[in-house]
C-alpha cells in the first residue's frame, strides 16, 4: 500500500462525524494516515494482527473466508463511506483477523493506529456512536448473510447474487461467482445452465446475461 499525505477534508466524506470535538480533531490530525492500494492487493490475511480502524474514502474491497480446501465464500464487500466490520471486532477484541480482504475497486482508505482509536472511543461521543452504528449495521448485514447460507436453496442466492449485479449484463466467471456463493464452480455451472434451460438467462464467455428478470426475482424470494 501507498501512504498519502492530506489533511482532514476527508472527514466531509463521514457527516456523521462533523460536530468532533478539537481534541478529537487533533488526535485524527496527529495519527490518522492515508493509504492507497490498487487492484489485487490483499489488504490483510485470516490470522494476521489487526493494527488499525479503516475508513473507506474510495474504492472497494471483498472480504472472505477460505476453507481448508480453499474453497471461499464471500462475506460482505466494503465501498466508499463505509467501515470494515471485521476490523472493527479485531482492534475492540485485540484479536487476529479471521478472514482476508482482496481490493477489487483501487482504494484509498483512512487508517487510525489501535491507540487512537481507543482513545476516541473513550474521549468521543460522537466517534463512538458512528463507530457502533456501523457496526451494528454490518452485523445485521451478516445476520441476512448467514439466514441465506442456512435457510435459502443455493439456486435462490445464485438468482440474488445475479439480481443483485444491478445490469442485464454480468460480467463475472462462473468460479467468480461461486467464490461469492461459497460453492463448486461445477455447482454453479449447472444451476446456471439450468436457468438457461428455464429463459431466465443466456450464457457467454465470461459473462450472464439476464433475460427474464421476474423469473429471477420469484426464484430468489422462494
Amino acid at each position: 500500500m501507498q501512504n498519502t499525505n492530506d489533511t482532514l477534508t476527508w472527514l466531509e466524506q463521514f457527516p456523521e462525524l462533523s460536530g468532533l470535538d478539537e481534541h478529537a480533531i487533533n488526535l485524527l490530525s496527529k495519527y490518522a494516515r492515508i493509504v492507497e492500494a490498487p487492484i489485487g492487493t490483499i489488504g490483510y490475511r485470516e490470522g494476521a494482527p489487526c493494527g488499525a480502524y479503516v475508513m473507506r474514502l474510495a474504492g472497494k474491497s471483498r472480504v472472505y473466508k477460505m476453507s481448508a480446501s480453499g474453497r471461499e465464500i464471500l462475506l460482505y464487500r466494503v465501498a466508499a463511506g463505509e467501515t470494515c466490520v471485521i476490523t472493527t471486532t479485531c482492534i475492540l477484541g485485540n484479536s487476529d483477523y479471521p478472514a482476508s480482504t482482496v481490493v477489487e475497486e483501487a482504494i484509498r482508505d483512512v487508517l487510525i493506529p489501535a491507540a487512537a482509536f481507543h482513545q476516541l472511543m473513550i474521549d468521543s461521543a460522537i466517534f463512538r456512536k458512528f463507530v457502533m452504528t456501523n457496526y451494528g449495521a454490518l452485523i445485521s448485514d451478516l445476520i441476512v448473510l448467514l439466514d441465506e447460507v442456512a435457510f435459502h436453496s443455493l439456486d435462490a442466492r445464485l438468482a440474488k447474487v445475479l439480481l443483485d449485479a444491478k445490469s442485464s449484463q454480468i460480467t463475472r466467471t462462473h468460479q467468480q461467482i461461486a467464490d461469492e456463493l461459497g460453492t463448486a464452480r461445477e455447482v454453479v455451472s449447472r444451476q446456471l445452465k439450468r436457468l438457461e434451460q428455464k429463459g431466465a438467462v443466456s450464457l457467454g464467455r465470461g459473462q450472464v446475461e439476464i433475460v427474464n428478470r421476474s423469473a429471477l426475482e420469484m426464484l430468489a424470494n422462494t
